[in-house]
């Protein structure tokens, strides 16, 4: 099996939409031969990430939730400050999230390249 590199440049697209095409290629669900109980999609590289396009008002309403595991233990984080920080995160976060949850998920997503100008 041969895996393929795709690029894809980012800038002015939409979060969830650009998400939801780089998973497809992640999961090879593009091929003529897809299996959903094999591993076999592609390479991904995003350039631009920190040119993405949020719809609505989730820059200011959209909250990340993560928990230490102890009592009172749950922290969030907006959008805003996130992408702010590391753009990249969100979109992984986003394209992880639409993967399979399985053994299969840490493979695929590790086939994801994300690469944006720090400033």
């Amino acid at each position: 099996m041969k895996r393929e590199t795709h690029t894809i440049d980012a800038s002015g697209k939409v979060l969830g939409r650009l998400a939801t095409k780089i998973a497809i290629l992640l999961r090879g669900k593009n091929k003529p031969d897809f299996q959903p109980n094999k591993d076999m999609g592609d390479f991904v590289t995003v350039k631009n990430v920190n040119q993405i396009r949020f719809t609505g008002k989730k820059m200011e309403k959209k909250k990340y939730y993560r928990h230490s595991g102890f009592p009172g233990g749950l922290k969030e984080i907006s959008l805003k400050k996130l992408f702010a920080k590391n753009p990249a995160k969100v979109l992984k976060m986003a394209v992880f999230g639409m993967l399979p949850k399985n053994k299969l998920q840490k493979k695929q997503i590790k086939r994801l390249k994300i690469v944006y100008a720090k400033t």
